[in-house]
């Protein structure tokens, strides 16, 4: 018994299998076999391509969060009284000295 497995062994290792009469249908198996480890690398490889784009794709988010952070907060800064009040000045308007007075408008019928 113990000869037949290692006759066995010794046949699959020199590749026998692949030689023989009966071949035929272990090629269709070895090619169907390498196939799928073809379909599954190629899978591999794309599921990590993505994993890689999703990354970079939230880097770029922060990165456009913090920009607009910043720039509304320089816009809140421009629209304050007080900057307003000191970019005018120069330009010599200043705030009104009375209040304004409401207009109201009537309208008559004919």
């Amino acid at each position: 018994m113990n000869l037949i497995v290692r006759a066995n062994i010794y046949d699959v290792l020199r590749g026998g299998f692949l030689t023989d009469d009966s071949s035929v249908r272990n090629w269709k198996m070895l090619f169907f076999i390498v196939g799928l480890l073809l379909v599954m690398i190629s899978v591999a490889h794309s599921a990590d391509a993505k994993v890689v784009e999703i990354s970079e794709l939230n880097k770029e988010k922060r990165r456009l969060r913090a920009e607009y952070v910043d720039t509304s907060a320089i816009l809140m800064r421009m629209k304050l009284e007080s900057s307003i009040r000191t970019k005018l000045k120069g330009k010599g308007l200043a705030p009104a000295k009375k209040p304004p007075k409401k207009i109201k408008v009537t309208i008559k019928q004919q």
